[in-house]
């Protein structure tokens, strides 16, 4: 049988093991062949000596907040002071209606203490000309927020601190930063999309996603709202990707609603040819720079916590082995947010409770999982847990300035274990938390996967250099490895004959240049159809 598509003259990479390298690739009803026949009515592409590779699976992302954030909201980049986000505001507010929300992001988390303040506020309030405004911070937990904001949203000096939440104060009135569940009070009162809205949204991020390669990805938490547009895009053959959902059992961030059993519940509905609603979320923990990440060792002393603070879980360990086991038992693999050590070890214990009992199939996944104990990382192999690292984290920069800040020196310069964990043989896939990380570019944390450094040269030095990984197995991370992690590996992640025919075209051969960050990706096919070209 004559193929649809053979590219020509290439230098393709597959990430299969069996046979890494070709000089071709042929393409059936949207999947990869091992012959290459060529018919009358086979197209034929001459790629003139350019690399082929696998399409990039991003293993964690928030896409619908993402393509919601460049569509209609206030964006700012993390290098943002005070100064040029009251400026921001100030542009942003004068074309709106007098009690016209203005939601946006995201500030750096060293901004905490700056933010802090009804000075601060007062400084927005002013900005914003009175009206009510919300601002996430660079990990998207926490939000600072206007006066009119508080009021909309009936929090006062009298409200109590929400059950997993902060209401920052300064002289007993709030001050406009609301810590992880404090800002869902917010957040349910901003108002919300569309119908419309959510496709288009959808839509738009999965559009950024292949300006970078990017052809599958797990949302790393979804709302009905989102499970509806990534349903009715793939219905109207407009979902060009695959996509794994994650449900959430708790929210301690989004204000979604339903969560838990009630969306485990009609998950299935949402389910097509190219989405998987195959996943439960937990939050197990928040985030270091706020202190609300849990650790086994204390954090550094300070006025509100003492010196003896360690974080804590969300949820005590019987209650986690319980959520895990029920989604086990329903079929649903789990992602748990563990960005402390304690967190991690946690989880760990509870998945080792699950495969004594007989759950042997079902996937576990670690997001995050920047601190983990030394004596915990061999047991992500042991117990088949996949690491998902994300985001981009292992090189210097702006978040993990805020973590040195909160942590000893000692234990905030030993971030991502990335080496440690292939090395114990553990299943390692990336993930770009976008719009944590300002873009998808997976590029960016390979080039940092390898050499541990920015890739841009903004920030000198290293983040614990000896963890740095192979080209190779930081591209294996990005593909082949985020597939297994979501279950998506039957389908995608190399050019295996038999697999989607999901496939981008660079513009450098990676393994030849100086400047991996610096790849650009100049065409991105989708089940053999191109979806991007540059």
């Amino acid at each position: 049988m004559a193929a649809d598509l053979v590219l020509t003259n290439a230098v393709v990479y597959t990430v299969d093991a069996a046979r890494p390298w070709a000089s071709s690739l042929a393409v059936t009803d949207g999947k990869i062949v091992a012959h290459e026949e060529v018919g009358p009515d086979t197209e034929v592409l001459d790629l003139a000596g350019a690399f082929v590779m696998p399409g990039l699976v991003d293993v964690h992302n928030h896409h619908a907040m993402a393509g919601r954030a460049d569509l209609f909201e206030l964006t700012f980049g993390s290098d943002a002071g005070l100064g040029d986000i009251l400026d921001a505001v100030r542009a942003r507010t004068a074309g709106l209606g007098p009690d016209e929300w203005l939601t946006g992001g995201a500030w750096a988390s060293t901004l905490v203490e700056t933010l802090s303040s009804t000075s601060a506020r007062h400084a927005l309030d002013e900005a914003a000309g009175g009206r009510p405004v919300s601002l996430t911070d660079d990990s998207r937990h926490n939000r600072w927020v206007s006066s009119r904001a508080l009021e909309l949203a009936g929090i006062t000096a009298a409200t109590p601190d929400p059950a997993g939440g902060v209401i920052v104060r300064d002289g007993g009135s709030p001050s406009g930063l609301l810590l992880e569940a404090a800002g869902v009070l917010v957040e349910r009162v901003t108002g919300e999309l569309t119908p419309d809205r959510h496709r288009r949204a959808s839509r738009r991020a999965i559009e950024i996603l292949h300006s970078f390669g990017v052809t599958a990805f797990q949302d790393a938490g979804v709302s009905t709202d989102i499970l509806g547009a990534l349903r009715s895009l793939d219905l109207a053959g407009e979902l060009d990707a695959w996509v794994v959902s994650s449900l959430l059992v708790n929210d301690p961030i989004f204000g979604f609603d339903p969560i838990g059993a009630p969306l485990l519940a009609v998950a299935d509905r949402y389910r097509t040819e190219h989405h998987r609603p195959d996943f439960v979320k937990i939050f197990l923990d928040g985030v270091p720079p706020t202190r609300t990440a849990a650790f086994l060792e204390p954090y550094l002393p300070d006025d509100t916590h003492g010196g003896c603070f360690h974080g804590s879980t969300t949820m005590p360990p019987e209650e986690l082995t319980d959520w895990l086991r029920t989604a086990a038992s329903a079929g649903f693999s789990a992602k748990v947010h563990c960005t402390g050590d304690a967190s991690v070890r946690q989880f760990l214990d509870a998945v080792s409770r699950l495969r004594a009992e007989g759950f042997a199939e079902t996937r576990f996944q670690v997001a995050h999982g920047q601190f983990v104990h030394p004596d915990d990382l061999p047991r992500f192999a042991a117990l088949g847990v996949a690491a998902d690292i994300s985001p981009f984290l292992w090189v210097p920069g702006v978040i993990p300035d805020a973590i040195a800040e909160v942590l000893p020196a000692s234990r905030a310069a030993r971030m991502q274990p990335n080496r440690t964990l292939l090395d114990t043989g553990a299943l390692v896939a990336g993930g770009s938390d976008w719009p944590v990380s300002e873009s998808p570019n997976a590029w960016e944390g390979i080039a940092g996967l390898v050499t541990r450094e920015d890739p841009h040269g903004r920030r000198p030095g290293a983040l614990w250099p000896e963890q740095a990984i192979t080209l190779a197995e930081a591209i294996e991370v990005f593909t082949l490895g985020g597939a297994r992690a979501a279950g998506l590996d039957d389908v995608t992640g190399s050019l295996t004959p038999g697999r989607s025919a999901d496939f981008v075209v660079l513009d450098r051969d990676p393994f030849t240049t100086a400047e991996v960050a610096e790849t650009r990706v100049t065409e991105t096919w989708f089940a053999g159809r191109r979806v991007f070209r540059r």
